[in-house]
């Protein structure tokens, strides 16, 4: 007998799932791996007396049969096999009054730890169905200053759980940012073009930190050309001209995050003063402007100012405080969604991060996450990718974390064959008359059945194999290579020899 694998258990377990019988006449029988299987067989010895109590002479010659069959078939085992059996076995017949005897055995891939003996409408599959439930998951995290991903790997399968962004830009070059010139600026007691601003000017600006307006000087002035202008118009009906690569500052969900003019959308809101107090604007319309247009723009001391009432950044040298606040406001978010998803999760066995070398360095040595969620991570791996693509360039480059996660070693497996049959095609088999007669031969090593094929033409092909001691893998379909080798056939052999 062989011990079945996850996927082969599956798939019996979707057959006998299907089979119900008229009166209580299928017979399921589970026997742990610790107990002594010729206990069960005298059992099930004076069960058949007691079935010759019931009343319907049908029902009762199909438990007869059934109890039979069973006790015959134990009668070649002299002790339990390593995991425990389970055993099922009935008249599945559709057809009133005809007989389809038939009975399955299945060793589990997991030790069996439930006793049981039931006749009944249906088999009893509760027990063998918690073995297919994957029994550890990592936890995945791929993040850069703009964005992250949250993910799981659960078997062989990547589950996006979260995207995120931080709102954080990246850096825009020196004098690419500007105003309109027209674009008035409010100095102590009055407004000023910025075309008429000179340098040590002090204008009103943004500490973010009390949130309050103050006054800081103007360091430098500059004015440019550009060929495309943008027109932003407010519900209050203010407005500003900026070009496309302005920065301007957005709320969005509480938070305050830099935005590029050429990504503002109509409905963001942006920060903006009465000279007085901060205040929020919502953007009623945007509008493009082609032409040639003679722009201006200043640097300040703190690094933003209000233009036309409208909170925008200096465009000379990034707010670094403000640009590493939101960075660290992110950071927190990034915990905190951790700590929804899986600070409670029983079987998490480990958390590993991707992402650039800063980046994920500073999250992780920050300490962002919760002290319990800190302890499992098992590793930092080195990739450029923070969407559902960094996921999966994450298991693959955490190999050696995930050695013994199973999609990994299918991958490895996977790799192997096609290895094999690219490099060396004579010591490969591809379909199944060629897998077949490498089998009765006995030159085959590793025998390789995608996940689904034919039960019958599958059934033939693993007795050969264990007649002859070949390795044989079930191979899934949830994985790239394993969808490969299904659309070769799903049948396929590593060969001991050439024939």
């Amino acid at each position: 007998m062989t011990k079945y694998t996850k996927l082969e258990l599956e798939e019996v377990l979707q057959e006998l799932e299907k089979h119900k019988g008229r009166h209580t006449e299928l017979i399921t029988v589970l026997i742990s791996a610790d107990y002594d299987v010729n206990s069960v067989s005298r059992q099930l010895e004076a069960e058949k007396s007691t079935a010759k109590n019931i009343k319907s002479s049908a029902t009762r010659n199909n438990v007869t049969d059934a109890l039979d069959k069973i006790t015959r078939f134990l009668k070649g085992f002299k002790k339990t096999p390593e995991n425990g059996l389970a055993l099922f076995c009935g008249n599945i017949s559709p057809v009133e009054g005809q007989s389809d005897l038939q009975l399955w055995d299945i060793e589990p891939p997991l030790a069996l730890k439930t006793r049981l003996y039931r006749c009944d409408k249906e088999f009893v599959l509760a027990p063998l169905k918690e073995m297919l439930e994957v029994d550890e998951v990592f936890a995945l995290l791929v993040m850069d200053r703009k964005e992250a991903t949250i993910g799981l790997l659960e078997g062989k399968r990547i589950i996006v759980m979260q995207k995120m962004s931080s709102g954080v830009p990246s850096k825009v070059r020196a004098g690419g940012q500007c105003l309109s010139p027209d674009s008035w600026v409010s100095l102590n007691n009055k407004n000023r073009d910025i075309a008429d601003l000179k340098i040590n000017d002090k204008i009103r600006a943004l500490d973010f930190k009390s949130n309050k307006i103050i006054f800081t000087k103007v360091k430098n002035k500059w004015g440019s050309v550009k060929n495309k202008i943008l027109e932003i118009i407010f519900e209050d009906g203010g407005s500003i001209i900026s070009s496309l690569d302005h920065t301007f500052f957005r709320k969005n969900k509480g938070y305050v995050e830099e935005v590029i003019a050429r990504d503002l959308r109509k409905e963001d809101i942006l920060i903006c003063s009465n000279n007085h107090d901060v205040l929020d604007l919502k953007i009623i319309s945007i509008k493009e402007k082609e032409g040639n247009f003679k722009l201006v723009d200043i640097e300040t001391e703190k690094g933003n100012f209000f233009a036309n009432g409208f909170l925008v950044h200096n465009s000379s040298q990034r707010f670094h405080r403000i640009t590493e606040g939101l960075t660290k406001e992110f950071y927190k978010r990034i915990a905190e969604e951790m700590k929804k998803n899986f600070f409670e999760m029983p079987k998490l066995k480990g958390i590993i991060v991707g992402g650039p070398v800063p980046t994920k360095d500073e999250f992780l040595d920050g300490e962002y996450l919760a002290t319990k969620l800190g302890e499992k991570v098992i590793g930092r791996v080195d990739i450029g990718g923070s969407d559902e693509s960094g996921l999966k360039e994450l298991v693959v480059k955490a190999q050696d974390i995930l050695a013994s996660q199973e999609i990994i070693k299918e991958k490895k497996l996977l790799e192997r064959f096609f290895e094999t049959l690219g490099e060396k095609p004579y010591l490969s088999a591809l379909r199944e008359e060629e897998t077949g007669k490498a089998l009765k031969y006995g030159a085959v090593d590793t025998l390789f059945l995608s996940k689904g094929t034919d039960k019958s033409i599958a059934s033939e092909l693993k007795k050969l194999a264990e007649k002859t001691g070949a390795k044989i893998e079930i191979i899934s379909t949830e994985t790239e290579e394993g969808m490969q080798f299904k659309n070769l056939g799903g049948i396929g052999a590593i060969l001991r020899f050439r024939i």
